[in-house]
């Protein structure tokens, strides 16, 4: 993410920190799935807030950056690409990922990418109409943040906006409400970022180990878990030779 030809180091920190707590939060997940662990290190009143905190903070800056991408359209294929990949995998490990956080930003970006004229003309003839939307867009859907179930017959289509049908499953799950309108926040909100419209410490702020993270976040995203669950698998090993 750019303005003008430097990074703004304090967007990449904030990145880096939401990722960081998040292989925390699947490692913590992994060491009760299976080592026994008790599942309040995992799931608890104080990490289920957090865990929903930092993730609407990554999808955020998300929606942030696209005003500093090339082609959100193109941005959003990749994402797209590598999203199914992690299905593919997950699916044969019988822990599937149907459509967890990559899943939601790669559709958010594509359907952004797509639109991206009408919201950017909306926004210069009246900026506090897409602001509006986002927040009560959230607020009104929030309830279908861990999905509710469909009626009786309804399309399968309906897991991806939260409303979950007999049989879904996915070990990651961040369905398009109210998590697009989130996105939509930040598509908004980026157009001040970049104007550097904010105060100047936004701009000068220094945090180069987490802005370091932040800046390889898809990476790290696609290979955290594979690694902490082959650490895990190794630990287990370990302990029961032991």
């Amino acid at each position: 993410m750019e303005q003008t030809k430097n990074r703004i180091e304090l967007m990449d920190a904030m990145r880096g920190l939401a990722l960081c707590l998040m292989v925390v939060h699947h490692f913590l997940y992994d060491l009760c799935a299976f080592c026994g662990v008790p599942w309040v290190w995992f799931t608890n009143p104080v990490f289920d807030v957090l865990h929903y905190f930092f993730a609407g903070l990554f999808i955020l800056l998300s929606g942030v950056s696209s005003n500093f991408s090339r082609s959100n359209v193109k941005r959003g294929l990749k994402a797209l690409a590598i999203s199914l990949g992690i299905t593919l995998v997950t699916w044969f490990m019988d822990m599937p990922i149907i459509f967890g956080v990559l899943h939601l930003l790669a559709t958010c970006m594509l359907l952004y990418g797509l639109t991206q004229r009408f919201w950017e003309t909306l926004n210069a003839k009246a900026p506090w109409v897409a602001p509006v939307i986002s927040v009560t867009g959230a607020v009104a859907t929030a309830r279908l943040v861990n999905g509710v179930p469909a009626a009786p017959g309804a399309p399968y289509v309906g897991n991806f906006i939260g409303l979950i049908t007999p049989g879904f499953y996915s070990s990651d799950y961040f369905p398009l409400l109210p998590w697009s309108f989130v996105f939509l926040f930040g598509t908004w909100a980026g157009k001040y970022v970049r104007a550097g419209r904010l105060p100047k410490w936004f701009y000068a702020a220094k945090a180069p180990h987490l802005a370091a993270v932040g800046r390889q976040s898809l990476l790290i995203y696609v290979l955290h878990q594979p690694v902490l669950y082959g650490l895990t698998m190794l630990g287990l090993l370990l302990f029961s030779k032991g």
